[in-house]
C-alpha cells in the first residue's frame, strides 16, 4: 500500500519537482559546509599557524577519506534500503560536525571535525542520484541531475559570500556555526515530507522485476564498470577533472586574498558571482543541451564535457598570471562557468550503463575516484607543491602550484574523455 501511494505521488509533476527542490537543497547544505572552509582558510592559518599542505590535507583527505570509505557500503545500502532516510540523517550529522569546526583550539581537533563532516556528506549523494534516475525518464536524466548539480554552484555562493562577510564581522568560527545549524531543519523537512519513489518507476522496470531483497554487491558492480571501456575512462576523466575543480574551489579564495591582497568579504563577493551564479547558470544549461544533443549521438554526453575541459586552460593560465585582480577574476568566468557541468553527464552516462539496482553504486563509485583524485589529492597537491615552491617564491608560490597541477589533471581529463566517447555507442543499454 504505501508503494502504491508513493507512485501515486511520483506520477504528479509538482511534487516531482518538489523533491528535486529538496534533493538539490541539500545538495547546497553539502557544499556550503564543505567548502567553507576554503574562504575561511588565511584566518584559520594564522590563528592555528597551519602550513598550505595541512590545509591542503584538511580540504582534500580529511574530508575525502571517510566519504570515500563509507560512500560505497553506504550507497549499498541505499540500492536496496530507503535512501529518504539516510539522506536525512546525514544531513544532520553533517551540519553538527561543521558547527563542532567552530570550536577547535588546534590542527588535529580541526581534522576530526572535518573528517566527521565527510563522513555524514559520504550518505547524500549517492542515494539522492538514485532517486531522481527513478523519478525521471532516460531522456530526462541529465536535466534533473544538471538540476540537483546546481546545487554545487548555489553552495559555492552562498558559502564564498557568507562565510567571507560573516569571517569579516564574526570571525571564522561563528561563520562555521551560521552554515553548519540551519541543516538540522533540512533533515526534518526531509524526513517527513518527501516520500521513496518506486525503483524503476520512471523508466518502466520495476523492482517488483527483481528478487525483492535483491541489490547488487560493491564488487560486482566495480567488475561491471571496470569491464566497461566508456565508464572506464569516464570515471578516470571525471576524477582528474575534479581535482581541477577542487582545486579551484580550495584554493582560489587563498590565491586572491595572497597574490592580490583582496578581503575575504570581496574574495567571498566575487567568488560567489563568478562560481556560484556564472556555474549555476553553466551547469543549469548544460544538463539539457546534453540531453539535447545526446539524442543525436550518444557521444555527445561526454563530447560536452571534453569541451568545457579544453576551453578553460588557457583562461586559467591567464587567470594565474594575470598582473590584476579585475583581469585575474573576468579570466576565471568561463572556467568557472563550466566547473561541474561534466557532473550530470558523467552519471547520467554510467546510470545508462548499468542496471536500475545498480545506480547507487555507480554513482558511489564515481564519486569515490572523484573524491581520491580531485578531492583528495587535488587540494593537497597543490599546497604541498606551494610549501616546495614558497622559499624561493614567496607568496607567489601558490601561483604556480595552481598553474602547474590544473593543467596537467585538465589534459589528463581531456585525453581520458575522447577515449571514453569513443565506445559508448556500442556499450550504452538504456540511454
Amino acid at each position: 500500500m504505501a508503494t502504491s501511494q508513493n507512485e501515486t505521488s511520483y506520477t504528479q509533476p509538482g511534487y516531482r519537482y518538489y523533491v528535486l527542490a529538496v534533493l538539490t537543497s541539500a545538495y547546497v547544505f553539502n557544499i556550503v559546509d564543505r567548502q567553507i572552509l576554503s574562504i575561511l582558510q588565511e584566518p584559520i592559518k594564522r590563528e592555528l599557524g597551519l602550513a598550505d599542505s595541512q590545509l591542503g590535507l584538511l580540504t582534500g583527505f580529511a574530508f575525502s577519506i571517510f566519504y570515500v570509505s563509507l560512500g560505497l557500503p553506504i550507497a549499498r545500502w541505499a540500492d536496496h534500503g530507503v535512501r529518504r532516510n539516510i539522506i536525512a540523517m546525514s544531513v544532520g550529522l553533517w551540519s553538527v560536525m561543521t558547527a563542532v569546526c567552530g570550536l577547535v583550539h588546534n590542527f588535529w581537533q580541526l581534522l576530526l571535525a572535518r573528517m566527521g563532516v565527510g563522513v555524514g556528506e559520504a550518505g547524500c549523494t549517492p542515494p539522492a542520484h538514485s532517486m531522481l534516475s527513478d523519478m525521471f525518464p532516460p531522456n530526462r536524466r541529465a536535466t534533473a541531475l544538471g538540476t540537483y548539480n546546481v546545487g554545487v554552484s548555489i553552495g559555492i555562493l552562498f558559502g564564498f559570500l557568507m562565510g567571507g562577510w560573516l569571517q569579516e564581522f564574526f570571525g571564522w568560527r561563528m561563520a562555521f556555526f551560521a552554515v553548519g545549524m540551519p541543516g538540522l531543519l533540512l533533515a526534518l523537512i526531509i524526513r517527513l515530507t518527501v516520500k521513496e519513489p518506486p525503483r524503476g518507476f520512471a523508466s518502466g522496470r520495476k523492482q517488483t522485476e527483481i528478487a525483492p531483497n535483491h541489490s547488487a554487491s560493491i564488487t560486482e558492480v566495480i567488475k561491471l564498470l571496470w569491464s566497461n571501456r566508456t565508464s572506464r575512462h569516464m570515471v578516470l576523466a571525471a576524477g582528474f577533472w575534479s581535482m581541477t575543480a577542487y582545486g579551484l574551489m580550495t584554493w582560489l579564495p587563498s590565491f586572491l586574498i595572497r597574490c592580490h591582497g583582496l578581503s575575504t568579504g570581496t574574495v567571498g563577493t566575487w567568488l560567489a558571482l563568478i562560481m556560484g551564479i556564472g556555474g549555476g547558470i553553466g551547469t543549469f544549461f548544460g544538463g539539457p543541451l546534453a540531453d539535447r544533443l545526446g539524442r543525436i549521438d550518444k557521444r555527445w554526453y561526454l563530447w560536452i564535457s571534453c569541451a568545457s575541459a579544453a576551453l578553460s586552460i588557457p583562461f586559467l593560465l591567464a587567470a594565474f598570471t594575470a598582473g590584476s585582480s579585475t583581469l585575474a577574476l573576468v579570466c576565471l568566468i568561463l572556467p568557472c562557468s563550466t566547473l561541474m557541468l561534466y557532473m550530470a553527464c558523467v552519471i547520467t552516462v554510467a546510470h545508462g550503463l548499468v542496471e536500475n539496482h545498480m545506480r547507487a553504486i555507480s554513482s558511489a563509485v564515481i564519486l569515490l575516484v572523484n573524491n581520491v583524485i580531485g578531492v583528495g589529492l587535488g587540494p593537497l597537491l597543490i599546497g604541498v607543491v606551494s610549501d616546495l615552491f614558497a622559499p624561493t617564491a614567496g607568496v607567489d608560490s601558490l601561483r604556480y602550484a595552481l598553474m602547474i597541477i590544473t593543467t596537467a589533471a585538465s589534459l589528463l581529463a581531456i585525453l581520458h574523455f575522447v577515449l571514453a566517447a569513443r565506445h559508448i555507442r556500442r556499450e550504452a543499454i538504456s540511454l
